[in-house]
């Protein structure tokens, strides 16, 4: 179990997608979601994966510990992070859950805003810095690489955060992180602020070890300007999330953060180990796994970040991509291929287009596929890469199943009330029919599955269709949420046909829901409520 030391000149990537991404309104993930996701981001090229927060639940633990053995147990892998309150049972279960990884962080947090510290702990300021001495003591005792968070810093009195980032500095921590808690901050006071926290801490200035991190919220749409401007005042981690997502208006954003160092290198001549090629993989995983969409508009893995309409930025595109695109869409993951797919393809075209695409597939996996894209290819002239992506994100990107779907029968129009006849395999394989009348087809569906499931009472709280190309043909993309307990399950589904894919991602709803909260037969992966977690 080491701790690792990098270049001065590299931006460490500190990815809280599985702790603080999951925190999101309907970013609920299975243990067995997290590790798909957790391989993914080592391939992405992360440093640090900040894997849950064990004492929070039995199944955080689970996870975070299966993590730390399968991604992180070899010289090569990321850092397996579990992040802890300043709570001596906390930072010894953090421990339980990352210690088998080669490279082991416990990341413990306490309030030090005197918001916080009258609102929500009750604590003075020596009160704190005694708590704080305490824990970071106990982490470093137990492992060799310790973060501290002061939480809420955005607005904690920057005199006293010195000496609390002093403190924990003197008690072994190896990590300083600066958190923005709320997204209160703006770019230049943040920038002004680290410098200072850097300049003024004693034992943490440049050349002492000491790493100094920004973690910042998107509550005023700044969080990526905040971070780079952390980045220019010295700060060499920067805590993000796949998409952005966390709590309320989320996180700064893994992608935006990383191809900004990446296309302006001049401007801050600094190295990541960020593989960009590997982005939009990602990000359509953290998606669909989450059931979350990603805004049209958004920078970088946006649908529409490299589309152009206007006529004169298309004439200038087409002269060269560089008078209207700062990167290439190649840059990101997305791929221009000279294979035309389509009805007459074989299985060895498909393996080469999906091995460019970043899918190695094989064996039953890629007859799997293979039958998936002759029947789309049946559908359409052409298939694209988008629509590939969807296929394989359809195919692989899937919750346990506890109900498969077989077949869905829909009848509607002016004449009659809207049916459907809904055929599903349970867990042990009988077969499970049932029809169902609705206000119209995707209703109808609807509730032939929950006729069939009888699952817990829950609400749809979103429902989103969209084409993944262009043309009648074009294959459809559907994300669900429903929330029931005051926890929000998200579902994915693509299909040439839209109700299909609209019965797709609602089963994916359910499923996930009962593999979480226990159905029948079904062990439940745990309580995925965080009770106790505080967004740093």
């Amino acid at each position: 179990m080491t701790r690792r030391v990098y270049d001065p000149n590299r931006v460490i990537f500190f990815d809280t997608t599985l702790r603080d991404g999951e925190q999101s309104p309907g970013a609920t993930l299975t243990s067995a979601e997290k590790l798909e996701i957790a391989r993914q981001l080592a391939r992405l090229g992360v440093d640090v994966i900040e894997a849950g927060f064990p004492a929070a639940s039995p199944d955080d633990l689970a996870a975070v510990q299966r993590i730390a053995r399968e991604v992180g147990g070899t010289d090569d892998s990321p850092t397996i992070c579990g992040l802890a309150r300043a709570v001596e049972g906390d930072i010894r279960t953090c421990w339980e859950g990352v210690k088998d990884a080669k490279h082991p962080r416990i990341h413990t947090f306490l309030g030090t805003s005197d918001i916080h510290l009258k609102y929500q702990t009750g604590l003075s300021r020596e009160q704190a810095l005694e708590v704080i001495r305490k824990a970071v003591t106990l982490a470093r005792s137990l492992c060799d690489d310790v973060e501290f968070s002061p939480m809420d810093a955005g607005r904690t009195d920057i005199e006293f955060l010195i000496q609390v980032c002093a403190v924990a500095v003197e008690c072994g921590a190896t990590t300083l992180n600066i958190p923005d808690t709320v997204g209160y901050v703006a770019p230049e006071e943040w920038r002004e602020t680290i410098a200072t926290l850097i300049a003024e801490t004693p034992g943490a200035g440049v050349g002492s070890g000491v790493v100094w991190s920004i973690h910042c919220h998107n509550d005023l749409g700044l969080a990526t300007a905040n971070t780079l401007a952390g980045v220019l005042a010295g700060a060499r981690q920067v805590e993000v999330t796949i998409n952005g997502i966390g709590e309320r208006a989320g996180n700064t954003s893994l992608e935006e953060v990383a191809m900004a160092l990446h296309t302006r290198p001049q401007f801050y001549n600094l190295q990541t180990g960020i593989n960009t090629r590997e982005i939009m993989k990602t990000s359509r995983m953290v998606s669909n796994y989450t059931g979350m969409m990603v805004q049209p508009n958004k920078a970088v893995v946006g649908a529409n970040a490299f589309a152009h309409e206007a006529g004169i930025h298309q004439d200038g595109v087409l002269k060269h991509h560089s008078t209207y695109e700062i990167m290439t869409p190649e840059a990101v993951g997305l791929t221009q291929s000279r294979l035309v797919l389509g009805k007459h393809s074989g299985r060895h075209a498909l393996k080469v287009r999906l091995s460019e695409l970043g899918y190695e597939v094989d064996g039953d996996a890629l007859n799997q596929v293979f039958a998936r894209f002759k029947d789309l290819a049946d559908a359409k002239k052409n298939v694209t890469d988008a629509d590939l992506e969807a296929l394989m994100a359809d195919e692989f990107n899937k919750p346990q199943e506890i109900f498969t779907l077989v077949d869905i029968q829909v009848t509607c129009g002016t004449m009659g009330m809207p049916t459907a006849t809904a055929k599903l395999y349970n867990a042990k394989g009988e077969e499970l029919i049932h029809a169902a009348v609705g206000v119209g087809p995707v209703d109808a569906c609807f509730r032939a599955l929950d006729a069939i499931i009888s699952p817990p009472k829950n609400v749809l709280v979103e429902y989103a269709v969209h084409s993944v190309t262009e043309g009648i043909d074009a294959l459809g993309e559907v994300t669900v949420r429903i929330e029931s307990g005051g926890k929000t399950f998200g579902g994915y589904g693509a299909d040439g046909d839209v109700i299909v894919a609209s019965v797709k991602a609602y089963l994916a709803a359910l499923n996930r829901m009962l593999v979480i909260v226990g159905y029948g037969d079904v062990k439940p992966e745990g309580d995925a409520a965080t009770v106790g977690v505080a967004s740093k």
